[in-house]
């Protein structure tokens, strides 16, 4: 199967995410990007981790999350939320999550997530299945950068550059 490596989703900025300067929380930053990853994996990827949950006792944990903030998203702005895989091993995934405006020209935020495999049943971390090993080869994206803020330095000068082009 070909999947789209760089799945993307638009959302708009609500009043109630957003402080008093009409920027968005810096907690909901969090919330858009997830709630972008998990749309991805279902519409993409046709993993959907809340049936697996249910189904199989199986889901992925938040084990560790790490974000910087670029640009402030506003109050009703329309922003894009693009995502990938980025790492993977036996025991856990780490997700790439990118905001930008919706002219795909500024990047606001850059979110790396590590999510740890866990089973609900025993309530401890379990390894993947061949199955899921095979679906998360053929859906990663590496990055050569191991250092977040270098990654999002990267992007954004990369954004700069073609948006001169």
């Amino acid at each position: 199967m070909k999947y789209n490596q760089q799945p993307i989703t638009k959302a708009t900025i609500r009043f109630q995410d957003c402080d008093p300067f009409g920027h968005l929380n810096n907690s909901k930053y969090l919330d858009y990007m997830i709630n972008a990853r998990e749309d991805h994996l279902i519409q993409e990827y046709d993993l959907d981790i809340f049936r697996m949950a249910r189904h199989e006792g199986r889901s992925w944990v938040v084990g560790h999350s790490e974000i910087v903030y670029m640009k402030p998203a506003l109050v009703m702005e329309e922003v894009k939320i693009q995502s990938r895989l980025i790492d993977f091993t036996e025991r856990y995934v780490q997700a790439e999550m990118v905001m930008l405006d919706k002219e795909e020209s500024h990047i606001k935020a850059v979110l790396w997530s590590k999510f740890v495999h866990y089973d609900l049943k025993t309530l401890k971390s379990r390894p993947h299945d061949e199955g899921m090993m095979q679906i998360l080869q053929e859906i990663l994206v590496p990055v050569e950068e191991a250092d977040l803020q270098l990654r999002a330095k990267k992007l954004a000068e990369a954004k700069m550059h073609t948006a001169k082009v």
